[in-house]
């Protein structure tokens, strides 16, 4: 049982020190407090679920057919329509079911984490395990994982609207929690809520259902989900053919009533027609559709957060990508030193960072390390992440900026926190865009020494010495800059450092006014490989016609000798900068399209400015998908057409903002989720196609039959069982028809583009010839020719029955042949039509079966002669798609 009581706030209280809880306290505390979830509303049952089915207003029509049928003293029909409705409460039910408890799965994927203090040590862990007592360190643009009591605070800003409604972020500091007024709850941070801006340090004091959050949860209850754009509109689509067939049924029964037809055979043969030319079944297909794709999607390491995201990112027409973690594997490793005399010192890139050594032309091994040491302290000291040796090897925490400038002072020979304890930490100004650089202030004996990292550029302005074998000498800033250019030009990634010394104060209030008279130390380049699969994913989407922006913040230099590697196709008057995009925004929306209109590569850009790029894709004709990871993303994520965060090194704030979530962080897995995106899109138009073409081909047979004088061509029930055994799982497995294959050889389909364009109508027209005109003319010849009503209509029903598996079958693909295609590319799909061909032969021998239907054992004199006019939709179906695939109109 999940504990509620309010929890002291500080630490002694807890029983703990400053190294957190224990691994067995906190196992203990689990067990008391239970996990850090908010318990999920319970999921319908199956039982609730099936009998959601039955509210339709075709369900209700079917109903009142019943009922006629009882008054009408026809039981038979009754019994029957009552099995038509169990079965497909059943099977949407059973297929509903599914589709939430794959969406469960889904959303499962997408586990939050946490970096908290464990027996000493700082550790990632999920979310879910966190206790109350726990040390948790947040940073800009995380999500609060629990309600905590801050013990440390810098610069914190927190987004708390969703628990106040409040936009703007409220800032954080220490030790004002009970004073009224404005700064109320200061020193708390609670769950749910979003780090804008800042670091910081917090004691969890609630957990799950006992937060601020949960406590709301609770009484809120699970929010209804709205339908996605696409299902409204195939929803509008189904009302708008219910009333066509509503017109048409009005026309039927009254020409009927003029011919003197019986009323009831009339009511219910527009009751069993327009049961089967409403594809009712089209959402539910159509959900499943994007289901599967989903599903698939996810087993590509692309979690769809929003369903419309998957025929969406199959519609792009541009990728604006991010290049670290997205075309890179986000591992930098520091390779190269650069000191202000010239000097070149080199870095193994090996994991093994005890025995990883530092080398220098002409010195040795030692010397290296002497050389590189200042700088690599400079490098440690400002510097908030953590590496630790676990069993399987080392282990960094935190940024990877960071993270490889521990790893490359470890191969120095500097311990991260033996520095630590000789500079003892007065303060930090943490690392942001705004400011391109970051710095600590540090007790040493009576003074203060400051070390900074950041952008060459900002660090060569800021100092006004340089060190030149241990000696402080005017800075050359041109000769430094020439430095940054040489190994920016081969791909590197600078990062300058540089250090300073003040005397000690009683004032602790440290600032960037602070940092003057700095000693320029050198530069570091880093090297961040390009993923092994992306060269052939850019190849895909150029393949694809999906152009490809990259968007850095990293010099112009490197992002080019970046984006060659990964295979990008661009001109050097392509590659923009971030002042460029800025100079382009003052000129008016006009101005910066045409920038965009051409440019490909964008560098040193800030985060503020990929909004504006991505908005100006967009009105230049593309359908955008951005990528992104930082809080500073959300924005573009949220406002592009499709927003793509990171899963692994993605903030919860990108994540959120964001239609899919890429768990790998791989551009290659864009790709695949774009080829599953049109797979999607392919198959719900087949589904379109198939139940369109066979419902409207139904109702041509009665518009012809019963005006030019012929008797009703099938029973009210006949029509029923028709529509059961054609469609009852066919188009369920239709929608889950694999790739064809050349998916990213097509060009992407325009943005307006409607489902119903000229080649789907005139595919629907062509087959609704086909099959209604072709069923007319049997049904009429057999009439001619003797044949009984009831035996006419009993071969007219085979006929359909052929007819529209056939259609089934060839609505696989639009394009290529049927004999292109893996017979048993889509099993499901093949058994569906066996069964359904079973069945309407196994109801002519079963006596109570073929009494409700009317029908009687054939020949096989008759099955050859109705198979071969069956197959007359085949041989249209591949002359017209022979047609197409010559023609360059369609």
């Amino acid at each position: 049982m999940t504990a509620t009581a309010q929890l002291p706030r500080d630490l002694q209280a807890f029983g703990q020190g400053p190294g957190g809880l224990t691994s067995v306290e906190a196992a203990e505390r689990l067990v008391q407090f239970g996990p850090n979830t908010i318990p999920e509303p319970r999921a319908a049952s199956l039982l609730l679920i099936f009998i959601r089915q039955f509210r339709s207003p075709l369900i209700y029509i079917l109903l009142v057919a019943a009922a006629v049928s009882l008054a009408v003293s026809e039981p038979e029909d009754a019994i029957f329509i009552a099995i038509v409705l169990l079965l497909n409460g059943l099977i949407g039910g059973i297929q509903e079911h599914s589709a939430s408890r794959a969406a469960a799965a889904l959303r499962n994927l997408e586990q939050p984490y946490a970096n908290v203090i464990r027996d000493g040590e700082a550790r990632e862990i999920e979310a879910r395990l966190l206790v109350p007592g726990d040390l948790i360190r947040i940073e800009a643009g995380g999500k609060i994982p629990a309600d905590i009591t801050l013990i440390e605070a810098n610069g914190l800003l927190c987004d708390e609207s969703l628990l106040t409604g409040e936009s703007a972020p409220v800032h954080k500091h220490i030790g004002l929690a009970d004073v009224a007024g404005e700064h109320r709850n200061s020193d708390l941070a609670f769950a749910g809520s979003l780090v804008t801006r800042g670091r910081g340090k917090g004691l969890v004091t609630a957990t799950g259902p006992s937060t601020q959050i949960g406590k709301i949860a609770s009484e809120v209850g699970k929010a209804s989900i709205s339908k996605p754009p696409l299902m409204i509109r195939l929803a509008h689509f189904s009302n708008r053919i219910a009333w066509l067939v509503g017109i048409a049924s009005a026309v039927l029964i009254t020409v009927g009533l003029i011919r003197g037809l019986p009323w009831n055979e009339l009511l219910m043969m527009s009751i069993g027609l327009a049961v089967s030319a409403v594809p009712e079944g089209l959402p539910i297909a159509i959900s499943i559709a994007l289901a599967i794709s989903m599903r698939r999607m996810a087993r590509q390491n692309v979690i769809v957060r929003h369903m419309t995201a998957v025929e969406s990112l199959g519609s792009c027409t541009m990728i604006a990508t991010d290049k670290t973690g997205t075309l890179t594997l986000n591992e930098l490793t520091i390779t190269d030193i650069r000191l202000p005399d010239g000097t070149c010192l080199e870095l193994d890139a090996g994991t093994d960072l005890d025995s990883c050594e530092i080398r220098g032309p002409n010195m040795s091994v030692a010397d290296a390390r002497q050389k590189a040491a200042r700088l690599l302290k400079a490098a440690s000291l400002p510097n908030e992440g953590a590496l630790t040796k676990q069993e399987a090897g080392w282990q960094g925490i935190g940024d990877t900026v960071d993270v490889a400038l521990l790893a490359a002072a470890r191969k120095a020979g500097l311990e991260h926190r033996v520095m630590q304890d000789a500079y003892p930490l007065l303060a930090r100004i943490p690392y942001e865009p705004d400011l391109k650089y970051a710095a600590s202030f540090h007790q040493r004996g009576d003074s203060v020494h400051m070390f900074a990292k950041g952008s060459a550029e900002t660090l060569i302005d800021m100092a006004d010495r340089m060190d030149v074998g241990n000696r402080n000498v005017p800075i050359d800033r041109e000769g430094l800059l020439a430095q940054k250019e040489e190994m920016a030009g081969r791909g590197l990634r600078v990062l300058a450092f540089a250090e300073g010394e003040i005397k000690a104060a009683n004032d602790r209030t440290f600032g960037h006014h602070h940092l003057v008279d700095l000693v320029f130390l050198g530069l570091a380049g880093m090297q961040d490989p390009i993923r092994l699969e992306v060269p052939k994913a850019i190849r895909d989407c150029h393949a694809a016609g999906v152009e490809v922006a990259m968007i850095t913040g990293d010099d112009p230099r490197t992002a080019s000798a970046i984006a060659c590697q990964a295979g990008l196709k661009f001109r050097p008057d392509q590659v923009v900068v971030g002042d460029d995009v800025r100079k382009a925004e003052d000129g008016g929306p006009g101005r910066l399209d045409a920038l965009t209109k051409h440019a490909r590569i964008y560098a040193r850009v800030v985060p503020a400015q990929k909004l504006a790029i991505v908005l100006s894709l967009a009105r230049n004709g593309h359908f955008v998908a951005v990528t992104g990871d930082g809080v500073n993303d959300a924005p573009a994520l949220k406002h592009a057409h499709v927003g793509v965060a990171m899963g692994r090194k993605g903030t919860e704030v990108a994540k959120e903002s964001a239609d899919i979530v890429v768990s790998d962080d791989n551009f290659a897995s864009i790709v695949s989720g774009i080829r599953e995106g049109r797979v999607a899109y392919s198959n719900i138009r087949k589904v379109i196609f198939m139940l369109v073409a066979t419902g409207a081909a139904e109702m041509l047979l009665f518009l012809l039959a019963i005006p030019l004088g012929l008797p009703m061509p099938l029973l009210p029930v006949q029509l029923l069982w028709l529509n059961l055994v054609t469609n009852g799982i066919q188009d369920v497995a239709l929608a889950g028809e694999k790739e064809e294959g050349d998916e990213l050889e097509r060009p992407p389909r325009r943005p307006r583009e409607p489902i119903f364009d000229r080649l789907m109508v005139r595919r629907i027209v062509l087959s609704t010839l086909t099959i209604g005109v072709g069923g007319f003319a049997i049904f009429w010849w057999l009439l001619q020719q003797g044949y009984e009503i009831s035996q006419a209509r009993n071969l007219l029903l085979l006929l359909f029955v052929i007819f529209e598996n056939f259609q089934t079958f060839l609505s696989r693909s639009e394009r290529r042949s049927i004999f292109a295609l893996t017979f048993l590319g889509n099993p499901l799909l093949l058994l569906s039509i066996v069964a359904s061909q079973a069945l309407h032969l196994s109801a002519m021998y079963i006596p109570w079966l073929r009494e409700t239907l009317q029908l009687t054992p054939i020949s096989l004199t008759q099955w050859a002669w109705i198979c071969v006019a069956a197959s007359s939709i085949l041989f249209v179906n591949e002359l017209d798609k022979w047609l197409i695939r010559r023609s360059t109109v369609i």
